[in-house]
């Protein structure tokens, strides 16, 4: 589209065409708003792509993020269907290596959000899949909520039935210099809009840069790759491990969980000095997508160190049985990180929201998150 040629004035404008600025889209548009979104890229290219597409209930913190996510895999549904979107994976299983981490999975099933989930003992662990090992374990915990999807195929395809059958214009490859309430001024000129919202990712410096720095955000970057297993057994969900449940909040809040983590730095600290955990994940291929690691800093490095892949494929040969899978890729992405809080909306005026997630929680969460910001500002 040339410069100073823009469609005529919307209801909503949102700044970033990742999963947060996409579901944003999507509210709106739910409402019969007419929507535009602007994106500096032509295509995803963030922290939206570089993740499991692994939309995660059981372990996120208890309360408002936990609901979230159970919203959000509604929406998510919802939206496969009607979009085309490929559900390649349901539920997850999240394995118990020693007593200590069966001890936090007790105590989480103790709790409302274990209430459709299951506590397995090792010898029922293989009802779910083969290629485990199970005799090495402790317990294994099922929860039927998640789903997964491929994040590289499915935001485009979010983003293509965004504009198909909601009528949402994209404006790719637009720079926005500044967005106030009723108006954006980009690169390619004004768009006038009743609101906007701002849906930055870790770019913290663009847009209200004074807004955004009161909250203290960092960057996390973290490490993933792609295996090419010479089999693997299609029963089996998404594979969690003990590391985990010292970095996801709804166990690594439960009592228990100061126990396994004083095991866990006398055995794994250098696992846990990287932030490693592991999540195991199928694609469509026979593929795994397997991480991951969090390193966090104001600006990361591109880099990144082979040892830190080997501390994930440790854990990963401690949980999977058999021969070390091939590598087929490897990548790091980044995102905003906080430690007080799983996302910001920041409203710095009638009509202007800036919405942040500050966790590894946004495909997850991201579509709850954009109903109640549209709520809020259209009742």
């Amino acid at each position: 589209m040339p410069a100073n040629h823009l469609p005529g004035a919307f209801d909503v404008a949102v700044v970033g065409a990742g999963i947060c600025g996409l579901a944003h889209a999507l509210a709106a548009a739910r409402l019969g708003k007419r929507v535009v979104v602007v994106d500096r890229d032509s295509h995803a290219n963030g922290a939206s792509i570089r993740n499991f597409g692994f939309i995660t209930i059981t372990g996120q913190q208890a309360g408002e993020c936990w609901q979230r996510a159970m919203r959000s895999r509604d929406v998510w549904l919802q939206v496969a269907e009607a979009a085309g979107i490929a559900i390649l994976q349901r539920g997850a299983l999240i394995v118990a290596r020693r007593p200590e981490a069966r001890a936090v999975l007790e105590e989480f099933m103790a709790t409302d959000m274990g209430a459709e989930c299951r506590l397995l003992e090792p010898r029922e662990i293989g009802a779910h899949g083969d290629g485990l090992r199970t005799a090495d374990f402790a317990a294994a915990l099922y929860s039927p909520h998640e789903i997964r999807v491929e994040s590289r195929e499915a935001i485009p395809q979010l983003a293509a039935f965004l504009a198909e059958r909601h009528g949402v214009t994209f404006l790719r490859e637009t720079v926005v210099h500044s967005a106030e309430p009723g108006r954006l001024e980009t690169s390619r000129g004004s768009i006038a809009a009743g609101a906007v919202i701002v849906c930055p990712g870790d770019d913290f410096r663009t847009l209200h840069p004074e807004r955004i720095a009161q909250y203290g955000l960092t960057r996390c970057k973290l490490h993933m790759m792609r295996l090419a297993p010479e089999s693997f057994d299609t029963r089996l969900p998404p594979v969690m491990s003990d590391l985990g449940m010292v970095r996801y909040l709804g166990y690594a809040e439960r009592p228990a969980a100061a126990a396994l983590k004083q095991r866990l730095l006398a055995e794994q600290s250098e696992h846990l000095r990287h932030g490693v955990h592991l999540i195991v994940v199928r694609s469509a291929d026979g593929s795994l997508v397997v991480g991951d690691s969090h390193h966090y800093s104001d600006t990361p490095d591109p880099f990144a160190p082979t040892g830190v892949d080997e501390l994930i494929l440790d854990e990963y040969g401690a949980v999977f049985d058999g021969p070390r899978p091939r590598l087929v890729e490897h990548w790091t992405g980044t995102y905003a990180s906080v430690s007080d809080r799983l996302a910001l909306v920041d409203a710095p005026a009638d009509g202007l929201r800036i919405v942040i997630i500050t966790s590894g929680s946004g495909a997850s969460t991201s579509f709850a998150i954009a109903e109640e910001v549209i709520s809020g500002l259209f009742g």
